[in-house]
Protein backbone atom coordinates (compact mmCIF):
# COMPACT_ATOMS: atom_id res chain seq x y z
CA UNK A 1 0.00 0.00 0.00
CA UNK A 2 2.93 2.19 0.38
CA UNK A 3 3.02 3.49 -3.04
CA UNK A 4 -0.95 3.70 -3.48
CA UNK A 5 -2.79 6.47 -4.12
CA UNK A 6 -6.30 6.66 -2.66
CA UNK A 7 -8.92 8.97 -2.66
CA UNK A 8 -11.69 9.17 0.13
CA UNK A 9 -14.82 10.92 -0.91
CA UNK A 10 -16.67 11.99 2.85
CA UNK A 11 -15.30 13.43 5.68
CA UNK A 12 -17.86 11.59 8.30
CA UNK A 13 -16.96 8.27 10.34
CA UNK A 14 -16.45 5.84 7.72
CA UNK A 15 -14.66 8.07 5.31
CA UNK A 16 -12.40 9.00 8.48
CA UNK A 17 -11.91 5.39 10.20
CA UNK A 18 -11.16 4.36 6.31
CA UNK A 19 -8.68 7.08 6.27
CA UNK A 20 -6.77 6.12 9.22
CA UNK A 21 -6.42 2.34 8.39
CA UNK A 22 -5.30 2.78 5.08
CA UNK A 23 -2.66 5.42 6.37
CA UNK A 24 -1.36 2.94 8.99
CA UNK A 25 -0.83 0.79 5.96
CA UNK A 26 1.10 3.51 4.30
CA UNK A 27 -1.02 4.46 1.44
CA UNK A 28 -1.06 8.42 1.24
CA UNK A 29 -4.63 9.39 1.58
CA UNK A 30 -6.95 12.57 0.51
CA UNK A 31 -10.03 12.72 2.54
CA UNK A 32 -12.62 14.74 0.35
CA UNK A 33 -15.33 16.47 2.60
CA UNK A 34 -17.84 19.06 0.80
CA UNK A 35 -18.41 21.08 4.39
CA UNK A 36 -16.42 24.31 5.41
CA UNK A 37 -14.28 22.31 7.96
CA UNK A 38 -14.21 18.39 9.11
CA UNK A 39 -17.01 18.22 11.92
CA UNK A 40 -20.50 16.26 13.31
CA UNK A 41 -23.86 17.35 14.46
CA UNK A 42 -23.17 17.77 18.26
CA UNK A 43 -25.78 14.65 19.90
CA UNK A 44 -24.76 11.31 20.62
CA UNK A 45 -24.23 8.10 19.11
CA UNK A 46 -24.82 4.34 20.50
CA UNK A 47 -21.76 2.28 20.01
CA UNK A 48 -22.17 -1.98 20.19
CA UNK A 49 -18.73 -4.02 21.35
CA UNK A 50 -18.28 -5.54 17.95
CA UNK A 51 -16.54 -1.77 17.14
CA UNK A 52 -13.62 -2.20 19.78
CA UNK A 53 -11.10 -4.57 17.93
CA UNK A 54 -11.75 -2.30 14.81
CA UNK A 55 -10.76 0.79 17.61
CA UNK A 56 -8.01 -1.34 18.34
CA UNK A 57 -6.63 -1.50 15.40
CA UNK A 58 -7.38 1.99 14.45
CA UNK A 59 -5.50 2.88 17.55
CA UNK A 60 -8.23 5.07 19.25
CA UNK A 61 -9.59 2.98 21.89
CA UNK A 62 -8.87 4.88 24.89
CA UNK A 63 -9.37 8.13 23.33
CA UNK A 64 -12.96 6.68 22.85
CA UNK A 65 -13.52 5.29 26.06
CA UNK A 66 -12.12 8.47 27.94
CA UNK A 67 -15.11 10.37 26.17
CA UNK A 68 -17.55 7.62 26.50
CA UNK A 69 -20.67 6.25 29.09
CA UNK A 70 -20.79 2.68 29.76
CA UNK A 71 -24.40 2.48 30.51
CA UNK A 72 -25.85 -0.73 32.89
CA UNK A 73 -29.10 -1.35 30.89
CA UNK A 74 -30.13 -0.80 27.47
CA UNK A 75 -34.27 -0.37 28.28
CA UNK A 76 -37.62 -0.65 26.09
CA UNK A 77 -40.11 0.84 27.65
CA UNK A 78 -43.93 0.45 26.35
CA UNK A 79 -44.27 4.55 25.53
CA UNK A 80 -48.10 4.54 26.81
CA UNK A 81 -48.02 2.35 30.29
CA UNK A 82 -43.93 3.03 30.88
CA UNK A 83 -43.65 -0.27 31.66
CA UNK A 84 -40.43 -2.24 30.81
CA UNK A 85 -40.80 -4.63 27.65
CA UNK A 86 -37.24 -5.73 27.48
CA UNK A 87 -33.57 -5.30 28.73
CA UNK A 88 -30.30 -5.84 27.50
CA UNK A 89 -28.07 -5.74 30.79
CA UNK A 90 -25.30 -4.12 29.28
CA UNK A 91 -23.34 -4.44 32.72
CA UNK A 92 -20.14 -6.77 33.67
CA UNK A 93 -21.51 -9.92 32.32
CA UNK A 94 -22.55 -8.66 28.89
CA UNK A 95 -18.75 -6.77 28.58
CA UNK A 96 -17.52 -10.98 29.64
CA UNK A 97 -19.60 -12.51 26.98
CA UNK A 98 -18.39 -9.80 24.08
CA UNK A 99 -15.09 -9.01 25.34
CA UNK A 100 -16.03 -5.28 25.06
CA UNK A 101 -18.57 -2.55 26.13
CA UNK A 102 -21.47 -0.62 24.99
CA UNK A 103 -21.28 2.57 24.69
CA UNK A 104 -22.69 6.14 24.15
CA UNK A 105 -20.65 8.67 23.35
CA UNK A 106 -21.06 12.29 22.01
CA UNK A 107 -20.96 12.46 18.25
CA UNK A 108 -18.58 15.47 17.70
CA UNK A 109 -16.61 13.95 20.28
CA UNK A 110 -16.06 10.57 18.12
CA UNK A 111 -15.46 12.48 14.71
CA UNK A 112 -12.70 14.26 16.98
CA UNK A 113 -10.88 11.81 18.03
CA UNK A 114 -10.87 10.34 14.24
CA UNK A 115 -9.72 13.52 13.00
CA UNK A 116 -7.24 13.92 15.26
CA UNK A 117 -6.12 9.98 14.58
CA UNK A 118 -6.05 11.09 10.86
CA UNK A 119 -3.71 14.38 11.48
CA UNK A 120 -1.21 12.54 13.32
CA UNK A 121 -0.96 10.48 10.14
CA UNK A 122 1.30 12.63 7.60
CA UNK A 123 0.29 10.57 4.83
CA UNK A 124 -3.03 11.53 5.22
CA UNK A 125 -4.27 14.74 3.98
CA UNK A 126 -8.26 16.39 4.76
CA UNK A 127 -9.37 18.45 1.88
CA UNK A 128 -12.26 20.77 3.35
CA UNK A 129 -14.75 22.79 1.00
CA UNK A 130 -13.92 19.79 -1.32
CA UNK A 131 -17.36 19.63 -2.82
CA UNK A 132 -16.94 16.20 -4.91
CA UNK A 133 -19.10 16.32 -8.54
CA UNK A 134 -18.13 12.80 -10.35
CA UNK A 135 -15.67 10.81 -11.22
CA UNK A 136 -13.77 9.34 -14.61
CA UNK A 137 -11.17 6.23 -14.99
CA UNK A 138 -8.31 6.61 -17.67
CA UNK A 139 -5.94 3.75 -17.72
CA UNK A 140 -4.56 2.68 -14.11
CA UNK A 141 -5.34 6.05 -12.70
CA UNK A 142 -8.65 7.25 -11.62
CA UNK A 143 -9.77 11.37 -10.83
CA UNK A 144 -12.64 12.79 -9.01
CA UNK A 145 -13.72 16.80 -10.59
CA UNK A 146 -14.67 19.48 -7.70
CA UNK A 147 -17.21 21.73 -7.84
CA UNK A 148 -14.67 24.51 -7.65
CA UNK A 149 -13.14 23.36 -10.89
CA UNK A 150 -10.10 21.55 -9.04
CA UNK A 151 -9.50 17.52 -10.06
CA UNK A 152 -7.50 15.15 -8.00
CA UNK A 153 -5.70 11.97 -9.13
CA UNK A 154 -5.41 8.61 -7.60
CA UNK A 155 -5.03 4.69 -7.93
CA UNK A 156 -8.49 4.26 -5.97
CA UNK A 157 -11.12 6.22 -4.81
CA UNK A 158 -13.66 5.36 -1.79
CA UNK A 159 -16.86 6.23 -2.02
CA UNK A 160 -18.04 7.19 2.06
CA UNK A 161 -20.10 10.16 1.36
CA UNK A 162 -23.34 8.86 3.09
CA UNK A 163 -26.79 7.58 2.13
CA UNK A 164 -27.26 10.24 -0.68
CA UNK A 165 -23.85 9.20 -1.92
CA UNK A 166 -22.69 11.23 -5.48
CA UNK A 167 -20.45 8.51 -6.30
CA UNK A 168 -23.10 5.43 -5.56
CA UNK A 169 -25.10 7.57 -7.70
CA UNK A 170 -22.61 7.65 -10.55
CA UNK A 171 -21.37 3.82 -9.92
CA UNK A 172 -24.90 2.43 -9.53
CA UNK A 173 -27.91 5.45 -10.28
CA UNK A 174 -30.29 3.95 -8.12
CA UNK A 175 -31.65 7.09 -6.85
CA UNK A 176 -33.11 8.91 -3.59
CA UNK A 177 -32.88 6.37 -0.66
CA UNK A 178 -36.12 4.81 0.97
CA UNK A 179 -38.08 7.25 2.59
CA UNK A 180 -40.27 5.49 5.16
CA UNK A 181 -42.24 8.62 6.41
CA UNK A 182 -41.15 9.20 9.73
CA UNK A 183 -38.76 12.33 11.05
CA UNK A 184 -36.62 12.79 13.87
CA UNK A 185 -36.14 15.57 16.20
CA UNK A 186 -33.11 15.63 18.17
CA UNK A 187 -31.97 17.87 21.31
CA UNK A 188 -29.41 18.15 24.27
CA UNK A 189 -30.23 19.38 27.77
CA UNK A 190 -28.85 19.89 31.28
CA UNK A 191 -28.95 15.99 33.04
CA UNK A 192 -30.66 17.75 35.70
CA UNK A 193 -33.45 18.73 33.05
CA UNK A 194 -34.39 15.30 32.38
CA UNK A 195 -37.80 13.29 33.75
CA UNK A 196 -37.88 12.38 37.52
CA UNK A 197 -37.98 8.61 38.06
CA UNK A 198 -36.15 7.13 34.83
CA UNK A 199 -32.96 5.72 35.43
CA UNK A 200 -30.60 8.34 34.31
CA UNK A 201 -27.04 6.13 33.79
CA UNK A 202 -29.04 3.98 30.91
CA UNK A 203 -30.08 4.13 27.60
CA UNK A 204 -34.00 3.98 27.24
CA UNK A 205 -36.36 3.76 23.91
CA UNK A 206 -40.23 4.22 24.25
CA UNK A 207 -41.94 2.25 21.94
CA UNK A 208 -45.11 3.16 20.61
CA UNK A 209 -47.66 3.29 18.00
CA UNK A 210 -46.31 4.87 15.06
CA UNK A 211 -43.51 6.80 17.47
CA UNK A 212 -40.74 6.19 19.82
CA UNK A 213 -38.58 7.82 22.13
CA UNK A 214 -34.72 7.37 22.53
CA UNK A 215 -32.91 8.91 25.54
CA UNK A 216 -29.42 9.05 27.67
CA UNK A 217 -26.58 10.64 29.47
CA UNK A 218 -23.72 11.78 27.34
CA UNK A 219 -20.32 13.69 28.79
CA UNK A 220 -19.97 12.49 32.21
CA UNK A 221 -23.47 12.53 32.66
CA UNK A 222 -23.60 16.29 32.43
CA UNK A 223 -26.01 16.34 29.78
CA UNK A 224 -29.04 14.16 28.21
CA UNK A 225 -29.57 13.47 24.89
CA UNK A 226 -32.93 13.12 23.14
CA UNK A 227 -34.14 11.56 19.87
CA UNK A 228 -37.90 11.85 19.14
CA UNK A 229 -39.12 10.02 16.06
CA UNK A 230 -42.68 9.82 14.53
CA UNK A 231 -45.05 8.73 11.61
CA UNK A 232 -45.79 12.07 9.66
CA UNK A 233 -47.27 12.84 6.84
CA UNK A 234 -45.47 15.81 6.17
CA UNK A 235 -41.58 14.14 6.58
CA UNK A 236 -40.80 15.77 3.29
CA UNK A 237 -42.03 19.10 3.83
CA UNK A 238 -40.55 22.10 5.57
CA UNK A 239 -42.29 23.76 8.35
CA UNK A 240 -42.02 26.20 11.01
CA UNK A 241 -41.50 25.49 14.83
CA UNK A 242 -44.85 25.91 16.00
CA UNK A 243 -46.52 23.68 13.15
CA UNK A 244 -43.71 21.09 14.01
CA UNK A 245 -44.66 21.73 18.23
CA UNK A 246 -48.43 21.25 17.22
CA UNK A 247 -47.70 17.91 15.55
CA UNK A 248 -45.49 16.49 18.26
CA UNK A 249 -47.78 17.72 21.20
CA UNK A 250 -51.21 15.74 18.93
CA UNK A 251 -48.35 12.50 17.97
CA UNK A 252 -47.45 12.03 22.04
CA UNK A 253 -50.87 13.47 23.26
CA UNK A 254 -51.15 9.35 24.50
CA UNK A 255 -47.64 8.62 25.36
CA UNK A 256 -46.50 8.37 28.95
CA UNK A 257 -45.56 11.53 31.24
CA UNK A 258 -41.72 11.06 30.99
CA UNK A 259 -42.29 11.64 27.03
CA UNK A 260 -44.72 14.49 26.96
CA UNK A 261 -42.14 16.09 29.06
CA UNK A 262 -39.28 15.34 27.06
CA UNK A 263 -41.53 16.43 23.84
CA UNK A 264 -41.60 19.69 25.58
CA UNK A 265 -37.89 20.21 25.64
CA UNK A 266 -37.10 19.13 22.13
CA UNK A 267 -35.14 21.82 19.54
CA UNK A 268 -37.42 21.67 16.59
CA UNK A 269 -35.60 24.42 14.54
CA UNK A 270 -34.47 20.95 12.21
CA UNK A 271 -35.87 17.74 11.48
CA UNK A 272 -34.62 14.81 9.88
CA UNK A 273 -36.49 12.35 7.06
CA UNK A 274 -35.72 8.72 7.95
CA UNK A 275 -34.84 6.55 4.94
CA UNK A 276 -32.12 3.66 4.20
CA UNK A 277 -31.78 1.45 1.52
CA UNK A 278 -32.35 -2.32 0.43
CA UNK A 279 -29.52 -4.59 0.62
CA UNK A 280 -27.97 -4.89 -3.14
CA UNK A 281 -25.17 -6.26 -4.46
CA UNK A 282 -22.14 -4.50 -6.80
CA UNK A 283 -20.86 -2.16 -4.32
CA UNK A 284 -17.72 -1.27 -6.70
CA UNK A 285 -16.71 -0.79 -10.36
CA UNK A 286 -13.52 -0.45 -11.72
CA UNK A 287 -11.17 1.69 -9.17
CA UNK A 288 -14.23 2.60 -7.56
CA UNK A 289 -15.80 1.12 -4.12
CA UNK A 290 -18.34 2.10 -1.43
CA UNK A 291 -18.62 1.70 2.37
CA UNK A 292 -20.93 2.55 4.87
CA UNK A 293 -24.06 4.00 4.28
CA UNK A 294 -22.74 4.56 0.71
CA UNK A 295 -23.25 0.68 0.33
CA UNK A 296 -25.86 -0.33 2.98
CA UNK A 297 -27.38 2.72 4.83
CA UNK A 298 -29.64 1.14 7.29
CA UNK A 299 -32.41 2.24 10.40
CA UNK A 300 -31.04 3.00 13.72
CA UNK A 301 -32.81 0.05 15.00
CA UNK A 302 -29.62 -1.89 16.01
CA UNK A 303 -28.10 1.46 15.98
CA UNK A 304 -25.15 -0.29 14.17
CA UNK A 305 -24.80 2.34 10.73
CA UNK A 306 -21.30 4.01 12.54
CA UNK A 307 -19.99 0.22 13.42
CA UNK A 308 -20.78 -0.90 9.66
CA UNK A 309 -18.81 1.77 8.21
CA UNK A 310 -15.99 1.29 10.65
CA UNK A 311 -15.62 -2.73 10.11
CA UNK A 312 -16.19 -1.96 6.48
CA UNK A 313 -13.06 0.28 7.18
CA UNK A 314 -10.62 -1.70 8.28
CA UNK A 315 -11.72 -5.27 6.66
CA UNK A 316 -11.32 -3.04 3.41
CA UNK A 317 -7.87 -1.71 4.57
CA UNK A 318 -6.57 -5.56 5.05
CA UNK A 319 -7.98 -6.94 1.81
CA UNK A 320 -6.21 -4.05 -0.47
CA UNK A 321 -2.45 -4.76 1.66
CA UNK A 322 -3.33 -8.60 1.20
CA UNK A 323 -3.58 -8.39 -2.59
CA UNK A 324 -1.21 -5.90 -3.49
CA UNK A 325 -1.66 -4.88 -6.81
CA UNK A 326 -4.66 -6.57 -7.35
CA UNK A 327 -7.55 -4.45 -6.46
CA UNK A 328 -10.22 -5.67 -7.70
CA UNK A 329 -9.48 -9.03 -6.36
CA UNK A 330 -9.57 -7.18 -3.16
CA UNK A 331 -12.59 -5.29 -3.87
CA UNK A 332 -14.90 -8.54 -4.85
CA UNK A 333 -13.66 -10.25 -1.09
CA UNK A 334 -14.37 -7.16 0.44
CA UNK A 335 -18.60 -7.12 -0.47
CA UNK A 336 -18.21 -11.10 -0.53
CA UNK A 337 -16.90 -10.44 3.38
CA UNK A 338 -19.26 -7.85 4.30
CA UNK A 339 -22.48 -8.34 1.94
CA UNK A 340 -24.62 -11.01 4.02
CA UNK A 341 -23.84 -9.30 7.85
CA UNK A 342 -24.66 -5.69 6.52
CA UNK A 343 -27.67 -6.85 4.57
CA UNK A 344 -28.82 -8.97 7.70
CA UNK A 345 -28.62 -5.61 9.56
CA UNK A 346 -30.62 -3.61 7.23
CA UNK A 347 -33.19 -6.45 7.10
CA UNK A 348 -33.11 -6.88 11.09
CA UNK A 349 -33.43 -3.05 11.26
CA UNK A 350 -36.17 -2.79 9.56
CA UNK A 351 -38.31 -5.66 11.05
CA UNK A 352 -37.19 -4.12 14.48
CA UNK A 353 -38.71 -0.36 13.29
CA UNK A 354 -42.01 -1.68 11.54
CA UNK A 355 -43.34 -4.70 14.05
CA UNK A 356 -41.36 -4.66 17.32
CA UNK A 357 -40.94 -0.79 17.94
CA UNK A 358 -44.06 0.50 16.19
CA UNK A 359 -46.34 -1.46 16.30
CA UNK A 360 -49.58 -1.00 18.62
CA UNK A 361 -53.15 -2.59 19.67
CA UNK A 362 -53.34 -6.52 20.41
CA UNK A 363 -49.77 -6.54 18.57
CA UNK A 364 -48.14 -4.39 20.94
CA UNK A 365 -49.44 -6.69 23.92
CA UNK A 366 -48.29 -10.06 22.46
CA UNK A 367 -44.93 -8.16 22.18
CA UNK A 368 -44.88 -7.30 25.04
CA UNK A 369 -46.20 -10.81 26.87
CA UNK A 370 -43.34 -12.62 24.45
CA UNK A 371 -40.58 -10.62 25.59
CA UNK A 372 -41.34 -10.34 29.43
CA UNK A 373 -40.50 -13.79 29.20
CA UNK A 374 -37.47 -14.05 27.40
CA UNK A 375 -34.31 -14.84 29.99
CA UNK A 376 -31.17 -13.19 29.94
CA UNK A 377 -29.63 -15.97 27.91
CA UNK A 378 -32.55 -15.44 25.26
CA UNK A 379 -31.46 -11.99 24.79
CA UNK A 380 -27.53 -12.18 24.58
CA UNK A 381 -28.16 -15.21 21.82
CA UNK A 382 -30.40 -13.01 19.59
CA UNK A 383 -27.19 -10.54 20.14
CA UNK A 384 -24.43 -13.06 19.56
CA UNK A 385 -24.28 -12.90 16.07
CA UNK A 386 -23.73 -8.43 16.38
CA UNK A 387 -21.90 -8.53 18.80
CA UNK A 388 -18.96 -10.80 18.90
CA UNK A 389 -15.87 -9.89 16.90
CA UNK A 390 -16.10 -10.27 13.39
CA UNK A 391 -12.46 -12.53 12.09
CA UNK A 392 -10.62 -9.73 9.77
CA UNK A 393 -8.86 -10.98 7.19
CA UNK A 394 -4.95 -11.66 7.97
CA UNK A 395 -2.72 -9.82 5.17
Amino acid sequence: MKDKQIIIVGGGVGGLAAAIALGQKGADVHVLEQAPQFGAIGYGIQLGPNVFPMFDRLGVRAAVLAKSIIPENVWMFDALDGKPVTCVETGAEFEARYGNPYIVIHRVDLHNILTDACRALPNVHLDENAQVTGYSESGDRISVSLADGRSLDGDILVGADGIRSRIRQQMIGDGEPDMIGYVAHRTIVPIDKAPKGIPLGDVILWGGPGFHIVNYPLRDKDIFNIVAVFRSDTFLQKGDVESYRAELQATYASAHPAMREMIAMMDLERRWPIADRAPRRGWSQGRAILLGDAAHATLQSLAQGACMAIEDSVVLAELLTRNGQDFAKAFAQFERERILRTSRVQLESRYLWDIFYHTEGLEAQVRNEAQRARSREDVYRCLDWLYHPIEVPAP
